[in-house]
């Protein structure tokens, strides 16, 4: 107790943005104002056109747009803030409003892996149990996963912030990063922070070796049907199925464990390469879904073309 009533207790971080490349805040800026911009406009289209088509009123639909919900909230926790940093120099965020800001984000990250792999165990039933799938997910179900999904999320990550307000007084409020991420709040802590970073690890490795290895299992498994059609035309169309999905799954989790290893053992990859892929991972996937589904998936496309431009036909073949 007589330790820290010595030392200065802070109470606001300094996020860095980019550190070495401060002399280009101002241009990184516009790529992430139109990612964010890209996010809000694709994922409010594919949730109004899911909400007035009722054709597309179906389990895979119904999980897209829980993505969509997802991804405005994961690219709204972390764009405003980095804009601010570019562009207005509002550097100095709050403590408290610092680790919000980490809960929020990390949960709605451990929340897209979960809809990843509902998405995929959607196409599995579609595929392999195509007889059973009206009565397997049912809309009851489908919002139990979903629920389910958020559920682990929130409580996966409620340790963390709790953990670091456990820690005594930061003697350091310099963040070397454009956002409040959990390792980086957790490194200024002058204590003892093996419990908070080991849970840390154990939570990104979890999430990611279990979802993966459920994702995996789920196309392991749809290979084998499909690949037991006789009809070359049946696997393409099958396939088809899969694509957006498929795309999805690499645009998220490539920068993110990519960003997970350079953050631990890539010792000699630059701050501001690390930063770029991290920032990366919160605001090019959110704005990529909405693309990749409206050019793979021919229901959603002509709904978005109808939306915009209703006077044009839209191709009910």
């Amino acid at each position: 107790m007589a330790d820290n009533s010595t030392r200065h207790c802070i109470s606001s971080f300094f996020l860095v943005g980019v550190p070495g490349l401060q002399d280009l805040h101002c241009w990184i800026g516009i790529p992430v104002c139109l990612l964010f911009s890209l996010t809000l406009l694709g994922n409010s289209s594919i949730i109004v056109t899911v909400r007035l088509e009722p054709s597309l009123h179906q389990p895979m639909y119904f999980f897209l747009c829980m993505l969509a919900v997802n991804d405005v909230a994961m690219a709204s926790s972390t764009a405003p803030k980095m804009l601010g940093i570019f562009w207005l120099d509002a550097h100095w965020t709050d403590f408290d409003m610092c680790l919000a800001q980490m809960y929020f984000i990390h949960t709605f990250c451990i929340a897209e892996s979960a809809l990843l792999v509902a998405m995929a165990f959607d196409r599995y039933v579609a595929i392999c149990m195509p007889l059973r799938y009206t009565t397997i997910l049912t809309t009851p179900m489908v919002s139990k996963m979903g629920l389910a999904g958020v559920t682990r999320a929130v409580l996966m990550v409620l340790p963390c912030p709790l953990l670091i307000k456990r820690l005594p007084c930061y003697t350091q409020d310099v963040i070397n990063h454009a956002y409040c991420e959990h390792m980086a709040v957790v490194k200024l802590a002058s204590a003892d922070t093996r419990v908070n970073r080991a849970y840390g690890i154990s939570v990104a490795l979890s999430v990611m070796v279990l979802d993966l290895g459920l994702i995996a299992t789920s196309y392991i498994k749809i290979l084998q049907a499909v690949f037991r059609l006789s009809s070359q035309n049946a696997r393409s169309k099958a396939l088809g199925t899969c694509a957006a999905h498929v795309c999805t799954i690499l645009v998220s989790y490539t920068p993110a464990l990519f960003s997970f290893l350079t953050h631990r053992i890539g010792k000699k990859v630059p701050p501001s390469v690390h930063i770029i892929f991290a920032s990366s991972y919160l605001l090019v996937p959110p704005a990529v879904n909405p693309l990749v589904y409206g050019v793979k998936t021919r229901q959603i496309r002509d709904r978005v073309i109808g939306l915009f431009f209703p006077k044009r036909k839209i191709s009910e073949n």
